[in-house]
C-alpha cells in the first residue's frame, strides 16, 4: 500500500475497470484508492467483464502467454471477440 500511496496517478485517457468495484473509473484518486482496496478485496472478474460488455465492449485482448482470460471472457459471453498478444 505504501508504494501505491507514494505514486502519482494521472487522469487516464480511457476509463479503467477495476476488479474491486467492477465499474469504470476515471478519477485518479479513486483509481489509487481502489488499488489499495484490491490488495485484500475480492476479485469481481465476472462483474467487471459484464460491465465492460454493458458499456459497449465487444473485443477483448489478453496480453501475455496463454489463453486463460480469453476462455473466461468467452464463458461469460460467447458473442465477444477474444484474441491474445504474446
Amino acid at each position: 500500500a505504501k508504494a501505491i500511496d507514494a505514486t502519482t496517478f494521472n487522469t487516464p485517457i480511457c476509463p479503467v475497470y477495476q476488479n474491486v468495484t467492477a465499474n469504470a473509473v476515471s478519477d485518479p484518486n479513486e483509481i489509487k484508492n481502489n488499488l489499495i482496496l484490491q490488495l485484500t478485496g475480492a476479485v469481481r472478474w465476472t462483474q467487471s467483464v459484464q460491465s465492460m460488455i454493458t458499456d459497449g465492449a465487444t473485443q477483448f485482448t489478453e496480453f501475455g502467454t496463454g489463453k486463460v482470460l480469453q476462455g473466461l471472457v468467452q464463458k461469460i459471453n460467447k458473442e465477444t471477440e477474444v484474441n491474445g498478444v504474446n
